[in-house]
């Protein structure tokens, strides 16, 4: 397949860009990445010089650059792009409401116009709001989303559906639970921990720290999006998640326990707005039309992370400390140049 991935810099899109090439050897990608803060060229520095993987920096709500790039025959789009990190949607929503809404719907647009066979949207849990205890959100429960960032995700997930029902557009929307695993940036909950402990600093808990996420490793939820983007049907949502929710506290202190620091280092601090209690997810379609199932445990998947990032120190160190941004900010330009050399 010939496909164009956007946001395949950042966290999932790079590792399901490095995952689908190692196990599709045949096909090609072109990468279509703003480089936002989130956004990190080192994350694919393999890829580089490969024959099938281009770069271009630019930005999905660019209806022109993206009208420009489709002139290119594509099999089809996977769509990673979108501001993500519920904190900063609660200090300011435009970004996101440009990005996840407007940027979705510049893409569904032109690949309509373009008539790209398929379209992959790919989403997020939080679009169901915080579910009661025992409760798993199915795709057909209501959306309920409780953060801003939540919101333009939903927002983006029914303009996808609109495409369908309006114009028998083939999109395809999948809504994963969290996500962790290398490369992760580290404003996240797992790598900032992991972090900070390494580092001895106090490692920031909101609230009581007993909100519930249904974690899942980034390679399964890679391999959940290949099956969709081959077998799923036009016009439905498949959720993705390990069906196993856990506390916060308990993850970090599960990381902890793997860096062998002390539970003395949990700090609790005042909890965020909004701050949605437990997600889950039902994966019943997932599993039963498509064959998917998880094939890392927490146990085994914080484990391999954990020893991602000790291993990965120097990564780290450029990501927190922003050189790996100014780079870029020098060399290339913001809009539709290709990556031609490092």
């Amino acid at each position: 397949m010939k496909l164009l991935v956007t946001g395949g810099a950042g966290f999932i899109g790079s590792n399901f860009v490095r995952y689908f090439l190692k196990t599709h050897p045949a096909s090609s990608i072109l990468n279509l990445d703003k480089l936002t803060y989130a956004g990190n060229l080192e994350n694919l520095a393999e890829l580089h010089t490969a024959p099938n993987y281009r770069f271009v920096r630019g930005d999905i709500a660019d209806a022109a650059l993206i009208d420009q790039l489709l002139e290119d025959r594509f099999d089809a789009i996977v769509h990673f792009a979108a501001e993500t990190h519920v904190d900063r949607s609660i200090a300011g929503a435009r970004e996101f409401v440009q990005t996840n809404v407007l940027g979705t719907y510049t893409l569904l647009d032109a690949a309509r116009r373009r008539q790209v066979p398929r379209f992959l949207h790919v989403g997020t849990d939080e679009v169901y709001g915080s579910m009661k205890p025992g409760e798993f959100a199915n795709e057909g429960s209501t959306l309920e989303p409780n953060s801003p960032y939540a919101a333009s995700k939903a927002g983006a997930d029914l303009l996808a559906r609109s495409f369908w029902q309006t114009y028998r557009y083939p999109v395809l929307t999948t809504r994963c639970s969290n996500n962790y695993g290398p490369y992760q940036f580290p404003e996240k909950l797992i790598p900032l921990m992991i972090a900070n402990a390494l580092e001895g600093k106090k490692l920031p808990v909101y609230g009581d720290g007993l909100n519930e996420r249904d974690w899942i490793f980034v390679e399964d939820h890679c391999r959940a999006l290949d099956r969709v983007l081959e077998n799923g049907r036009p016009g439905e949502v498949y959720n993705v998640g390990y069906g196993q929710p856990v506390a916060n506290l308990e993850i970090i202190r599960r990381l902890l326990r793997l860096l062998d620091r002390s539970d003395e280092l949990i700090e609790y601090v005042k909890d965020r707005p909004g701050h949605d209690r437990r997600y889950a997810l039902s994966t019943d379609r997932l599993r039963r039309e498509l064959g998917w199932n998880p094939a890392v445990d927490i146990e085994e998947g914080l484990k391999r992370t954990v020893d991602w990032y000790r291993g990965h120190a120097d990564w780290m160190a450029r990501v927190r400390g922003g050189e790996y941004q100014a780079y870029y900010e020098k060399h290339y330009t913001r809009r539709g140049e290709f990556l031609t050399e490092l």
